[in-house]
């Protein structure tokens, strides 16, 4: 099977909805002359054309509306956001617009619309661009929120995005985009909501999502050494969030650690723990814990980012602690 970047399973995914369907078109800052910010829309306006991918200003709140309104009137817009830390430019949009139209019309609109780019840290840019909106987007009801690891994933899981007819968070990361792995050529969707157990194991069940994945088997190859086996979930849509697969694997390994990069309070770690606890607390052997960004600011020096994110020392640590070793 072929091996592909991230970016271009993403980009994969938009050429074939938008050449199965025209009502979709992309628009965001730099997406066409430029190729996009991060190369995701590359050719694509050679292909589809000025009005079919859309350079817009630099008015995330503009265009998110415009965006929402077309949606509204029958189209099926993807609108990249440079990095989701200027989505909350266009929040009233996408909370107040987007989220909440079916319900305060009583059906008579839907808005199907994706919201993608790249979320969390990307290295040396320090607080206001390296935030983790995961779990603000997912408090919202009317929205569906995506967080993909991997470019098989990225690209099933757009598709079934655009396709869908509620509107749809799509989180991504710039530290993921040259990311490479095998790709299917032919067609194919993963639905929304269902997570995947990415790595088997008997011992603890680690639960994570987005790029922290890549830290989490990093941590299980450690642990491995030492005898301990970790199951990996990959939670891939943080909502709806498949509890069943969480649940039915502490049943089995009797142990959890959630493992994700937004600061620690409500977080979608702290949703997980409810759940589990009154769902299987009867098969926990130990407390459940977390590794989540500190709860400061992040800041600039690679030390301290370092320090401030999950990393595999810090996982293996908890999960030692609820080894009880």
């Amino acid at each position: 099977m072929r091996v592909i970047q991230f970016r271009e399973a993403l980009r994969e995914a938009l050429n074939e909805e938008m050449r199965k369907d025209e009502s979709v078109f992309l628009m965001g800052e730099e997406v066409a002359e430029y190729n996009g910010a991060y190369k995701v829309s590359q050719g694509m306006l050679e292909e589809f054309g000025e009005k079919r991918v859309i350079d817009t200003p630099i008015a995330e709140l503009g265009f998110a509306g415009i965006a929402v309104g077309a949606a509204m009137n029958g189209l099926r817009p993807v609108v990249e956001f440079m990095t989701f830390n200027f989505s909350l430019v266009a929040i009233d949009q996408v909370i107040n617009s987007a989220a909440k139209m079916m319900s305060m019309s009583g059906g008579q609109f839907t808005v199907p619309i994706v919201f993608r780019g790249p979320t969390a840290s990307a290295g040396m840019l320090s607080s206001q661009h390296s935030q983790a909106f995961e779990n603000w987007y997912a408090n919202c009801p009317g929205l569906k929120v995506i967080v993909p690891s991997n470019p098989y994933d990225a690209k099933g899981l757009l598709k079934s995005a655009i396709r869908d007819n509620d509107p749809v968070i799509f989180m991504e990361s710039e530290q993921m985009y040259g990311d490479k792995a095998e790709v299917p050529e032919e067609e194919y969707l993963i639905p929304i909501g269902v997570a995947a157990i990415k790595r088997a194991g008997t011992d603890v069940t680690i639960v994570s999502f987005g790029k922290i994945i890549k830290t989490c088997y990093t941590a299980a190859e450690e642990l491995e050494k030492e005898g301990i086996s970790a199951e990996i979930i990959d939670l891939r849509t943080v909502r709806p969030i498949d509890y069943d697969c969480i649940i039915n694997s502490v049943k089995k390994t009797n142990r959890l650690v959630i493992v994700e990069e937004a600061w620690p309070l409500a977080s979608i770690s702290s949703e997980i723990t409810f759940k589990v606890q009154k769902e299987a607390f009867d098969y926990l052997d130990a407390p459940i814990l977390r590794v989540t960004a500190a709860d400061v600011p992040l800041p600039y020096a690679p030390t301290l980012i370092e320090a401030s994110l999950p990393n595999p020392t810090r996982i293996i640590k908890a999960v030692k602690q609820v080894m009880y070793k």
